[in-house]
């Protein structure tokens, strides 16, 4: 059952994804910033709801009172795709940051070109960083908010990855709350194989959490005892207590 609800979600993403870039994208560019974001992100909602409807997943989604209503840096676990739409729709206009690779894919990464996100070129970490660090700050002085997954990469449930501390040195340089969010969503969509499974998918946002006189070291560790012991609580997959990799960043 799980095989052939999958088989009818991705008839309905790459169709939406068609559609979208047939209808969507040749306006888009003619937009100021704010409409092409809600004229994009039809498709993020239409794939959060088709997921629902089709997989078979109950979203429970809690805290979203805590958004502030100016811009701030999101910083999020990482376990698949469905947060990297979904939370595009959390606390729009939002500056992503990502893997340049992303840029070339058909339609999908033509859209993200129009979004002004942070594209790295991880072959060149020291770079990358310095780009993170002057781009960040300059998307938040716009008035976008900025997400960033610390841990880098898709981090299997259950597993840990060490937290890089890029999204506390923006926030504090630019004195910008950094806003906690944690999530399950692995558990449902797996990041490495295309079965997705039913059940409950929980998404909490954190209580702001102030830069103002603090290092982003101090943050960095608020943010991720706030992510980690979250995600024990809402995860099904038990959690480990600590990774070796999970050293000063």
């Amino acid at each position: 059952m799980n095989v052939l609800r999958s088989l009818l979600f991705y008839l309905g993403y790459f169709t939406a994804m068609l559609v979208c870039g047939v209808l969507f994208l040749p306006p888009a560019p003619f937009l100021p910033l704010g409409s092409r974001y809600r004229l994009l992100n039809l498709y993020n909602h239409f794939i959060i709801s088709w997921f629902h409807l089709v997989v078979g997943v109950r979203y429970e989604f809690r805290g979203r009172e805590h958004l502030p209503a100016g811009p701030c840096v999101i910083l999020a676990n990482h376990q698949s795709e469905w947060e990297t739409v979904y939370l595009q729709l959390l606390h729009p206009p939002v500056c992503t940051v990502l893997k340049k690779e992303l840029l070339n894919l058909p339609i999908f990464g033509w859209g993200l070109r129009l979004l002004h996100p942070i594209a790295l070129d991880r072959s060149r970490p020291s770079r990358a960083i310095k780009q993170v660090l002057t781009q960040g700050k300059r998307r938040l002085e716009e008035g976008l908010s900025v997400l960033i997954f610390p841990e880098g990469t898709r981090v299997v449930p259950g597993s840990r990855k060490r937290y890089n501390k890029s999204g506390a040195v923006i926030a504090c340089r630019a004195g910008v709350p950094v806003v906690p969010v944690a999530h399950n969503a692995g558990e449902r969509w797996p990041g490495r194989h295309w079965v997705k499974n039913p059940g409950r998918l929980t998404l909490v946002v954190g209580e702001p959490i102030e830069t103002a006189g603090r290092t982003p070291e101090e943050v960095l560790a608020e943010t991720e005892a706030w992510i980690e012991a979250t995600l024990a609580e809402i995860s099904e997959v038990p959690r480990p207590v600590r990774d070796e990799a999970r050293e000063p960043a």
